[in-house]
């Protein structure tokens, strides 16, 4: 006789409004991974994943989903890319990375009530440098955010 074990499991954004008990595992389904709870923080802390999934984008505007969270977005167009980083959607910790591939320049936004932080040339609105140019939007809350790597 064989006998199954399941944990529980939900989404990212049931994730976040969840508080497991200590030490308790879940597994987070948009993200296939391991979730692990301390008792007291909502959505847990996910583990690592082994491989990043790529999100290929081949528009002129691209509005970051939860789905692109530890991931990779690329953007491919000839001509200029807008990437929105929306509020409300992220948590803590969470990082996305952008890869320019085509020749269009990728420009990061501010979605309604979002800040972003960067040393770019507009601290608010950075842009990516170049073709092939790389940055990790990486989240402090729900509504800050960061803008790293190789923007101008």
């Amino acid at each position: 006789m064989s006998f199954a074990f399941q944990r529980r499991r939900g989404t990212t954004a049931q994730h976040s409004s969840f508080t497991g008990l200590l030490a308790e595992l879940t597994v987070d389904t948009d993200k296939d991974t391991v979730v692990v709870h301390d008792g007291s923080t909502a959505g847990g802390f996910p583990l690592s994943k082994q491989r990043n999934s790529l999100n290929a984008q081949t528009g002129t505007t691209y509005t970051l989903a939860l789905t692109d969270a530890d991931n990779v977005v690329t953007a491919a167009n000839t001509s200029a890319i807008t990437i929105t980083v929306p509020p409300s959607v992220f948590s803590a910790g969470d990082r996305i990375t952008v890869i320019q591939k085509g020749a269009g320049q990728v420009t990061f936004a501010q979605g309604s009530g979002v800040t972003i932080n960067s040393v770019g040339a507009t601290a608010t609105a950075p842009a990516l440098r170049a073709q092939y140019s790389a940055a990790t939007v990486v989240a402090e809350s729900a509504t800050v955010f960061y803008v790293v790597g190789d923007i101008e």
